[in-house]
C-alpha cells in the first residue's frame, strides 16, 4: 500500500513512518516542521536505507495538499498524526486548536472525495474520557466534554470521522486511543524533542537528567494512589507505531468499517515509578521536587486493550524500564557535541 502520513517528522509520526517501511509498505510524508526538525528525514533515511518522499508543508492549506495528491496519485490510506497537542496551549490559543485539530481532519476528508482513499487512521487521545469512575477504561467508557480546547478537539475529530465513513462508500476508517507515549526508538536515531518547554514527562525527566533542565517538579503528592503521585497508562512509541500498522492493515480484508482501539499497556505507573525506573535504568539521581497538584490533571487512568488485542492482534511488549532506558539513549545521542 502507498501511505500518506501527516506529521510524519513528528515523534509519534518518524516512529510510525519506519515501521510503516518496514512491513513492506510505501510512505509520503508531509509535515510543517511546526514541532519539530528536518534532520528527523535524514535519521529516517538513514534507518531505512532509502531516500523518503517529503513534503514540508500544511494540512490547512489545500494548494499544497491537492498538489501532492495529484502527484503521487493513487494513494491507498492517511495516517493522520499532525495536530497540535498541549493542554495549556489549547488553553491559550482555542481558535488555533479548533482551526489545526478539527479543520484539518475535514481538509483530509475533501481530499478522500475527490481522491477516493480507503483507509484513514485517527491520531486520537484517552483524554476524551475524562477522568472515568471505572478504571481501567474501554472503549465504552462514556467520552466526557473537556476543559480544555485540545481534549475537545479530539472529541469533535472523533465524531465527524465516524459520520463521515458511514456516509462513505469505499471508506474504512480506524481511531487510536493513545494512552501516554514514552521512550525512543533502540538505535536512538530518532526519539521525543519538543520544542521549547516540554508539557509531557518523559522529556523533562530526561532532559533534567541532561543538565537542560534544573528540576523536574512531580504535580501532586496526596493523590489517591499507591505512592500519592498521578497513575498513567505508559506506553513504548514503539509498540504504538506498531499498532497503527496492525490498524491499517486490518482494514484491507475489511468493507466500510469505523472503530475505535484503546492504545496502551493495560498497567498504570505512578509518576514516582516512572522516576524511579528512570533511575534504576540509567543508574542516575534525578532532581525532582513534589509541588501541589496542576489544574486540570487527573488522578489515574490506563487502558483496557481487550478490544485492540482481540481484533487487531496487537498488544505492547515493551517494559517501563525499556521506556525510561530508551528515552535516555536518545537524550544521550542529543547532548553529545556535534
Amino acid at each position: 500500500m502507498k501511505i500518506l502520513v501527516t506529521g510524519g517528522l513528528g515523534y509519534i509520526g518518524s516512529h510510525t513512518v519506519y515501521e510503516v517501511i518496514r512491513n513492506g509498505h510505501q510512505v509520503v510524508i508531509i509535515d510543517n516542521l511546526s514541532n519539530t526538525s528536518k534532520d528527523v528525514l535524514g535519521a529516517l533515511n538513514q534507518l531505512t536505507g532509502r531516500e523518503l518522499t517529503f513534503y514540508e508543508a500544511d494540512i490547512l492549506n489545500m494548494n499544497h495538499l491537492t498538489a501532492i495528491f495529484e502527484k503521487e496519485g493513487p494513494i491507498d490510506g492517511v495516517i493522520h498524526f499532525a495536530a497540535k497537542k498541549s493542554v495549556n496551549e489549547s488553553l491559550e490559543k482555542p481558535a488555533y486548536y479548533y482551526d489545526n485539530n478539527v479543520a484539518g481532519v475535514i481538509n483530509l476528508m475533501k481530499m478522500i472525495d475527490r481522491f477516493g482513499l480507503k483507509y484513514f487512521v485517527f491520531s486520537s487521545s484517552c483524554t476524551v474520557y475524562g477522568q472515568p469512575e471505572i478504571i481501567p477504561v474501554s472503549e465504552e467508557t462514556q467520552i466526557v466534554k473537556s476543559p480544555t480546547p485540545y481534549g475537545n478537539s479530539k472529541i469533535i475529530a472523533e465524531m465527524i470521522l465516524e459520520e463521515y465513513t458511514k456516509l462513505k462508500p469505499g471508506l474504512s476508517t480506524v481511531m487510536l486511543r493513545y494512552f501516554n507515549p514514552v521512550g525512543a526508538h533502540e538505535t536512538a536515531l530518532i526519539g521525543e524533542l519538543p520544542i521549547g518547554i516540554p508539557s509531557n514527562l518523559m522529556p523533562f525527566i530526561t532532559q533534567t537528567a541532561a543538565g537542560w533542565r534544573e528540576q523536574l517538579k512531580v504535580f501532586g503528592n496526596d493523590y489517591d494512589t499507591r505512592d500519592g503521585t498521578a497513575i498513567r497508562d505508559y506506553i513504548h512509541v514503539v509498540d504504538l507505531a506498531d499498532a497503527h500498522v496492525k490498524a491499517i492493515e486490518w482494514m484491507v480484508p475489511q468493507n466500510d468499517v469505523v472503530e475505535v482501539f484503546n492504545i496502551g499497556t493495560g498497567n498504570g505507573h505512578t509518576v514516582l515509578e516512572v522516576v524511579h525506573s528512570f533511575e534504576k535504568t540509567t543508574g542516575m539521581k534525578l532532581n525532582y521536587a513534589l509541588v501541589e497538584r496542576r489544574a486540570g490533571d487527573i488522578e489515574q487512568i490506563w487502558a483496557d486493550t481487550t478490544k485492540s488485542e482481540q481484533i487487531l492482534g496487537w498488544k505492547a511488549n515493551r517494559t517501563l524500564d525499556d521506556m525510561t532506558l530508551s528515552a535516555w539513549r536518545w537524550q544521550e545521542r542529543l547532548s553529545k557535541p556535534k
